[in-house]
């Protein structure tokens, strides 16, 4: 009777290949986790070096510095890279996973630059490498905390949408209101402009760049600040709301022995201490 040959990705790997994918994306070794923590170490201050090269007034030599120092750390980015894609089980996978895709536009300006001047200051985007310090400092109930609210802006996205409607209604209608009011010889030369500017007042930002003058324009603006104020609880409630929903949509039905929750739609009884649960509530 023939064997069956196992063709799966682990076992087709060569070891080499193997023994790297280990230390890269695991963290069950203390050379994986020194691997993680260097590389978050190189990411910030690859970020830092970026930040530093905008800054004015740096001597050329500083700065070529600096320049050099993020050629050398795209070098070690793009090893990186390499190195996941011929460790990785399923290299595809990885390049079109989300951590893959991420690694691969921290890289990129760099190469760009050399097409682009001035795009390297996208190397900023190494920042979003930092999200694994989740996995390696195993901080996954930051991620579930995450999960949590994403699910909550999810269920609360019609609410947004119709708030967002409804405030943006109102900045257009201030805005008309006060360019016929003050008109261009006081600023507010054109609707945009004076959206522009119903915007900044509702949102209670205040820039002051373009102000009304007339007495009528004072009052109305008077009008859109407190409606500003009115208006800035109206997302606290409804992330608020969605939170509520989406823990309740987590828990299920709560056991009124033990107070358990998580439990199968179908189940009649407390899989910890037997009580009987609550019925369905219909939707």
């Amino acid at each position: 009777m023939a064997h069956r040959v196992d063709h799966s990705p682990e076992k087709t790997r060569p070891r080499w290949r193997q023994a790297l994918g280990d230390l890269i994306f695991g963290l069950e070794t203390p050379a994986a986790r020194l691997y993680d923590k260097v590389l978050i170490v190189l990411i910030v201050a690859s970020v830092i070096a970026v930040m530093l090269e905008s800054v004015s007034g740096l001597s050329a030599p500083m700065r070529a510095t600096l320049r050099w120092t993020e050629w050398a750390f795209t070098l070690l980015f793009t090893l990186d890279y390499l190195g996941r894609l011929l460790g990785a089980r399923r290299p595809l996978h990885y390049a079109r996973s989300f951590y893959g895709l991420v690694d691969l536009v921290t890289i990129l300006p760099s190469y760009l630059s050399l097409l682009l001047p001035g795009s390297q200051y996208l190397l900023v985007v190494r920042a979003l490498r930092l999200l694994r310090m989740f996995r390696v400092f195993k901080l996954a109930r930051y991620t579930d905390q995450a999960n949590l609210l994403g699910e909550a802006l999810t269920a609360s996205r019609e609410r947004i949408t119709v708030f967002f409607i409804s405030v943006l209604t109102l900045v257009i209608v201030f805005g008309t209101l006060l360019y016929l009011i003050e008109g261009p010889e006081n600023g507010f030369t054109s609707i945009p402009t004076s959206i522009y500017w119903a915007i900044v007042t509702v949102t209670t930002v205040g820039y002051g760049d373009i102000s009304p003058k007339t007495g009528a324009g004072k009052f109305l603006a008077s009008l859109a600040m407190l409606l500003g104020y009115a208006i800035i609880a109206v997302p606290t409630g409804i992330v608020t709301v969605g939170l509520q929903e989406a823990k309740e949509a987590r828990q299920g039905r709560l056991c009124p022995g033990c107070g358990l929750g998580k439990h199968d739609p179908d189940a009649t009884f407390c899989k910890r201490c037997g009580a009987s649960l609550p019925s369905q509530s219909s939707p």
